[in-house]
């Protein structure tokens, strides 16, 4: 294992693009690992394929509750969060470069920014028209059925934030977890159809010793509730990625 290296947090835009396209000057490859944070496990997984994926390379860890992938009624304002505790654990692999936060990647309009930057959590979907964000990107087939029949504007979000980090950072190569798996395929359909010229490594599913994906919700689980989760895991629902309350959570 790498010798802990603390990674450089960057919060603005400009510094980001900057800071890849001098690795890109040195000859080195950039590596982008999305997260909402929280990190366990699981996302220290997608950091080690990323470290794996090329020689030399500059591996960057995003952390940013993206607030467009919610809807008003769901669990923004109560997203786990441990900033603090994310960099140690990132410091503590030894290959991590830098760590990508920003305070908002969205223009929310003259009307609506000053709430934002109160401190308070504020959905994209929850702006009203007028000089705020309007632009989306859409996988229209792929994000239809299975986790998008319930959460219709989530892919909506997902697709829009990794296209914005993807214009910001200039990566060559994106790590995503298997465990969301229609995200996963949504991101590589994106990829193709859009022309970014990134490579897209697919990282297997990390659980837990009772067979429950690790994720940064378990931590909003009853223990009635994971041995719901372990009993439909026993009886065959494995390959479930379809509930957001139980196996799909991120």
């Amino acid at each position: 294992m790498a010798a802990p290296r603390e990674p450089e947090v960057i919060r603005d835009k400009a510094a980001m693009r900057a800071w890849s396209r001098r690795r890109h000057a040195e000859g080195k490859a950039v590596a982008v690992v999305p997260t909402m944070g929280y990190l366990h496990q699981g996302h220290l997984s997608l950091v080690s394929a990323a470290a794996a994926s090329a020689d030399p390379v500059a591996i960057v860890v995003t952390i940013y509750v993206n607030p467009s992938q919610f809807a008003p009624t769901e669990d923004l304002a109560t997203y786990p969060s441990d900033f603090a505790g994310d960099l140690r654990k990132l410091a503590s692999t030894g290959v991590v470069d830098a760590v990508f936060s920003p305070p908002d990647l969205y223009d929310r309009g003259t009307g609506r920014r000053a709430a934002a930057s109160g401190g308070g959590a504020i959905s994209c979907l929850e702006e009203e028209a007028g000089d705020g964000h309007e632009t989306w990107v859409r996988v229209e087939h792929l994000e239809k059925g299975l986790c998008g029949a319930s959460r219709p504007v989530f892919f909506r979000g997902v697709a829009t934030i990794v296209s914005k980090l993807f214009n910001i950072i200039e990566p060559d190569i994106a790590v995503f977890g298997k465990k969301d798996y229609q995200q996963w395929r949504i991101i590589c359909r994106m990829v193709r159809d859009l022309d970014f010229s990134i490579e897209i490594i697919g990282s297997e599913i990390v659980r837990e010793a009772d067979g429950l994906a690790l994720s940064s919700r378990n931590v909003h689980l009853s223990s009635e509730e994971r041995e719901k989760v372990c009993l439909l895991l026993y009886f065959g629902f494995r390959n479930s990625f379809c509930n957001k309350n139980l196996l799909c959570v991120i």
